[in-house]
């Protein structure tokens, strides 16, 4: 199958599932909490991203050159 034809059916499932999802509530809430999920997934990864960001832009402190 050509590109256009991959491209044309995934068109069509995809309009098919918006309308399934549209007239169904149960796979709404499901949707809803997929969402929620991935924005949740993506702030916890953010904040990490952060956290070491600023663990690795601190400056090292130098060992002391002292010996006893």
């Amino acid at each position: 199958m050509s590109r256009f034809g991959w491209f044309v059916v995934g068109l069509g499932l995809g309009a098919f599932a918006a309308v399934q999802a549209k007239d169904n509530p149960q796979v709404k809430a499901a949707a809803d909490e997929l969402i929620g999920a991935a924005k949740e997934f993506g702030n916890a990864v953010a904040e990490g991203y952060k956290e070491r960001e600023a663990e690795l832009s601190k400056p090292k402190a130098k060992p002391s050159s002292k010996k006893q």
